[in-house]
C-alpha cells in the first residue's frame, strides 16, 4: 500500500493581512517558528511517503517559486502540480487523484492543507497510518481534533462512536453558542486533513461531481517526466466547490478518525498569537501585555499601556487590533479593496528584459569586464593570466595554451563589437606570446606553460589546437598579427586530419580518448576560417565534424552524448550516460549557424531538439543551467557554472532568428531568462563567479579567464540578434 501526501496551497489567508497576501500567502510565512508553514507539513508528511509513495503539492501557478524555494531549502523533492486557475478544493483534490491514479491504480492519498500547526509530527502520521488502512477498504477518512474550546473559527464532526467510526454530520463554523453544544455532544472539529484511496475518490467524485473529476482528468499534463507541471487549461471547467460540499456530504464512505494531538489552522492573529512562538522583529513593552508583535527587520515596534493587541509591521501596511477581533481583519481588507486596492497586495518588481539586461551587459563590458582583464589580466609580454582573484589580482599558476587562445578571441572581437580600448595591441601582444612560447616547432601547440613562461606539458591536444586556430581566424579577420596566419592555420589543420581515425574522427589526449567536445570547438574553428580562407578544406572540415556529430555524438533520442568507447558507443558507466546541459546547447548554436550556412533543415532540426534536451537541465530556483544530466535526462547534479548560462543564451538567440510568431516569442523570453542567470554570477568589478552550489551560494574561489571567452560570445550573439530582428533596444547594441 503506497501512500501520497497531498498537500494542498489553495487559500489566501485574508484573516491575516498585512503579512498575508494573495502573491505571498500564509502558508509561505514563518508564523510559528523559523520554518514556514508549508515546510513544517512537507517535514510533517514526508516520512509518510513509503513503499515507493510519492510526496505531491497541489498550487496556483502564482505560487510556484515560492514551492520550489522552500523545497529546495529543505532539500525534498515533490511532484508540483499547478493549477491555471483555483477551482476550490474538489477540482484540486481530483488532479491530485487522478495524476496518482495514472501512476498507481492502487495507491493511498493523504490530503493535508499547507497551513496547518501541528507540532507533534509523529503522533500526526501514525494518525494518517491508521486512517490509511480504513481508506484502504474503500473509506474516506476525515481526521477530528478533539476540540479544546468552543471556537466558532473550525467547522465540526459528528462521529457515529469513538476512534474510528462513521460520520454522523458535517456541520459548518457556528456561533460560540452552537459551538458548545456541539462540544457537549461529542462533535470534533474537521480538520480538514482526508485519507482516501485513488480509485473511492474518483469514484465518489464521478458519482457526486461528475464534471469536477472530468475535467481534472482533461487537465492532466503528459506523462513526460517532470517534478513541476502545469494543469492544462481543461481545469478551468471545473465548477468551483469544495470537497465538503461535493462528496463529504453526500457520501455514504465517510468516517472520522478521533485526534488529540494540538492542532490549529492558524487562520487569524490571535491563534498566531496563542501558539506563543508567533512574535517577530525588533519591539519594546511598556506596561503592555498579552501582545503580539511582527516587524519586519530594520523596523523598532513600542508600546505603551496597551493590552490583548496584534501590532503587524509591513513595509507598505500596519495592523493594530484588539486580538478578540482578530477574525474581523477581513472587513478591513473588504474596505481596502474599495480605498486602496494597491495595498491588498506586494507589488511585483518585474523581471528585466532582454532589452534591458543587453544594455546593462554592454556597459558592464565596455566599462569593467574589457579594462580590468586587459590591464590587471595580461602580463607585460602578452601572457594572459589564468585567473584574477575576487579583490583582482592576478594568481600566478601554470598557464593553459587554451586561455591564451580564448583571451586573444575577447580581444579580438572587442574592437569590431565597438570597444575603444586597446583591443588591438592586447591581441597583438597575445599573438606574439603565443606564436613565440606555446607553439611547438612543429606548428602544433603545447598544452601548458610554467607561471614564468617555460614549457610544461608538450602534449599537443584537440581541443587546445581548436583554440589556437579559433584565435588565429579572429586575427586574421581584424588584420592583427604578422600575416602569417593562415599558413600557421593550415599547419596544425594538415597534421591534425593527419591523424585522423578512419571515422574521420579525432583523438584526444588524456583520459578521455573518444569525446564529442574538441570536435565541438574544431567545428568552430573550421566554420570561422570558411569566412576567412576560400581553401575548400576547411568547408569540408566543417562538414566532417557536422557529419560526425549527426551520426556518433547525437544519440538516436536527440541529445548530445560526452564520452565513447572506441566503437564510437557510449562509454560504460557514468561517463557513458554524461549529458551536459551546457553542450546541449554549444552544439545547437553550432548546428544552427551550421544548417543556415549549408541550408540543411536536417542540422537545424538537429539542433532545436538538442535545444530541447538542454533546457531540460535547467533548473527552477534559481533559475539555471546545471552542470549535468544522466541520459534519462534527470538532473545529476545541481551545481551550475557559469558558461552553461552563456551557451543557453547563445541558443535561445541563434533559433529565434529561425522561426518566427510564438515560438520566437518563447525563445527571446528564454533568451531574457539566461541572460538574468548570467547576472547571477557576474560581479560588479568586471569578474565573475564561476561554479554555483545553491542559490546565492558559490564556491569562493578566483574568477577563471577561460569564462571571458564564453562571456563575449553571448554578448556577440545578442548584438547579432538584435540587428537581425531589429529587436527594440538591441538593434543598435554594441561596446562603444
Amino acid at each position: 500500500m503506497a501512500l501520497y501526501p497531498v498537500i494542498m496551497c489553495g487559500g489566501s489567508g485574508t484573516r491575516l493581512w498585512p503579512a498575508s497576501r494573495p502573491s505571498r500567502p500564509k502558508q509561505f510565512i514563518p508564523l510559528a517558528g523559523n520554518r514556514s508553514l508549508f515546510q513544517d507539513t512537507v517535514l510533517r508528511v514526508a516520512p509518510l511517503v513509503e513503499d515507493e509513495g510519492q510526496l505531491i503539492v497541489v498550487a496556483g501557478q502564482a505560487h510556484r517559486d515560492w514551492i520550489v524555494d522552500q523545497l529546495a531549502e529543505l532539500e525534498i523533492q515533490a511532484q508540483l502540480l499547478l493549477e491555471p486557475e483555483a477551482r476550490d478544493s474538489a477540482a484540486a483534490m481530483a488532479a491530485a487523484a487522478a495524476w496518482t491514479h495514472r501512476q498507481d491504480p492502487q495507491g493511498i492519498l493523504a490530503f493535508v492543507a499547507s497551513d496547518h500547526h501541528v507540532p507533534d509530527h509523529q503522533a500526526f502520521r501514525q494518525a494518517v497510518r491508521e486512517a490509511a488502512l480504513s481508506a484502504a477498504q474503500g473509506r474516506i477518512v476525515t481526521l477530528g481534533v478533539a476540540p479544546t474550546e468552543a471556537s466558532s473559527a473550525y467547522g465540526y464532526i459528528k462521529p457515529m462512536g469513538r476512534g474510528l467510526t462513521p460520520v454522523g454530520a458535517f456541520r459548518e463554523k457556528p456561533d460560540a453558542t452552537t459551538a458548545r453544544t456541539y462540544i457537549e455532544a461529542g462533535y470534533l472539529w474537521n480538520s480538514g486533513n482526508f485519507i482516501v484511496s485513488t480509485e473511492t475518490l474518483i469514484g465518489e467524485l464521478r458519482a457526486h461531481a461528475p464534471a469536477v473529476e472530468a475535467a481534472a482528468t482533461a487537465a492532466l499534463p503528459s506523462a513526460e517526466p517532470g517534478n513541476v507541471q502545469l494543469l492544462t487549461s481543461a481545469f478551468s471547467a471545473a465548477p468551483k466547490i469544495s470537497i465538503d460540499y461535493a462528496v463529504m456530504e453526500k457520501t455514504r464512505h465517510a468516517s472520522v478518525l478521533e485526534v488529540d494531538f494540538r492542532w490549529s489552522d492558524l487562520g487569524a492573529w490571535d491563534a498566531i498569537a496563542a501558539s506563543g512562538e508567533g512574535n517577530t522583529g525588533l519591539h519594546i513593552f511598556e506596561d503592555a501585555d498579552g501582545c503580539l508583535v511582527r516587524a519586519n527587520d530594520g523596523v523598532m515596534v513600542a508600546a505603551m499601556g496597551v493590552h490583548n493587541l496584534a501590532i503587524v509591521v509591513e513595509p507598505d501596511a500596519v495592523l493594530v487590533c484588539d486580538l478578540s477581533r482578530a477574525q474581523e481583519v477581513k472587513k478591513v481588507v473588504e474596505r481596502i479593496r474599495a480605498s486602496s486596492p494597491r495595498h491588498l497586495d506586494f507589488q511585483a518588481v518585474p523581471p528585466e528584459t532582454l532589452a534591458e539586461g543587453g544594455v546593462r551587459f554592454a556597459d558592464w563590458m565596455r566599462t569593467r569586464a574589457l579594462p580590468t582583464w586587459s590591464v590587471i589580466g595580461q602580463d607585460a609580454d602578452g601572457g594572459f593570466a589564468e585567473a584574477l582573484t575576487l579583490d583582482v589580482r592576478a594568481v600566478s599558476v601554470a598557464r593553459r595554451a587554451r586561455v591564451q587562445a580564448r583571451q586573444i578571441y575577447v580581444y579580438a572581437q572587442a574592437g569590431p563589437l565597438g570597444w575603444r580600448g586597446p583591443w588591438q595591441s592586447v591581441a597583438d601582444r597575445g599573438l606574439t606570446k603565443l606564436y613565440r612560447d606555446y607553439l611547438r616547432p612543429d606548428g602544433l601547440c603545447r598544452t601548458l606553460l610554467t607561471p614564468e613562461g617555460l614549457p610544461l606539458d608538450e602534449t599537443a591536444m584537440v581541443y587546445d589546437q581548436a583554440f589556437v586556430l579559433f584565435a588565429l581566424a579572429c586575427a586574421q579577420e581584424t588584420g592583427i598579427g604578422d600575416g602569417a596566419e593562415p599558413q600557421r592555420a593550415a599547419m596544425i589543420r594538415d597534421q591534425l586530419l593527419a591523424d585522423a581515425l578512419p571515422n574521420g574522427a579525432f583523438r584526444e589526449g588524456g583520459d578521455h580518448s573518444f569525446q564529442s567536445n574538441c570536435h565541438m570547438h574544431l567545428l568552430e574553428a573550421a566554420l570561422a576560417w570558411e569566412a576567412q580562407d576560400p581553401n575548400p578544406v576547411w568547408a569540408e572540415l566543417s562538414d566532417r565534424i557536422a557529419g560526425l556529430a549527426m551520426d556518433h555524438f547525437i544519440d538516436p533520442r536527440g541529445f548530445l552524448r560526452e564520452f565513447f568507447g572506441s566503437d564510437w558507443l557510449p562509454a560504460e558507466g557514468d561517463d557513458g550516460r554524461l549529458v551536459e546541459p551546457g553542450h546541449q546547447f554549444e552544439w545547437a548554436w553550432l548546428l544552427a549557424r551550421y544548417g543556415r550556412l549549408r541550408g540543411s533543415e536536417r542540422h537545424v532540426q538537429a539542433a532545436q531538439s538538442l535545444y530541447r534536451h538542454g533546457r531540460r537541465g535547467v533548473a527552477d530556483r534559481p533559475v539555471v543551467a546545471v552542470d549535468a544530466m544522466n541520459d534519462d535526462l534527470t538532473l545529476r547534479t545541481r551545481r551550475a557554472r557559469l558558461w552553461p548560462q552563456t551557451e543557453w543564451l547563445k541558443a535561445a538567440l541563434i533559433l529565434a532568428e529561425m522561426t518566427d510568431d510564438a515560438e520566437r516569442q518563447t525563445l527571446l523570453a528564454d533568451a531574457a531568462q539566461a541572460l538574468r542567470a548570467l547576472w547571477l554570477y557576474l560581479t560588479p568589478d568586471g569578474l565573475w563567479r564561476d561554479k554555483m552550489l545553491k542559490a546565492d551560494r558559490f564556491i569562493d574561489e578566483p574568477a577563471p579567464a577561460s569564462s571571458f571567452y564564453h562571456i563575449m560570445a553571448a554578448f556577440g550573439q545578442l548584438r547579432d540578434t538584435g540587428r537581425t530582428l531589429n529587436l527594440a533596444g538591441l538593434d543598435d547594441l554594441s561596446l562603444s
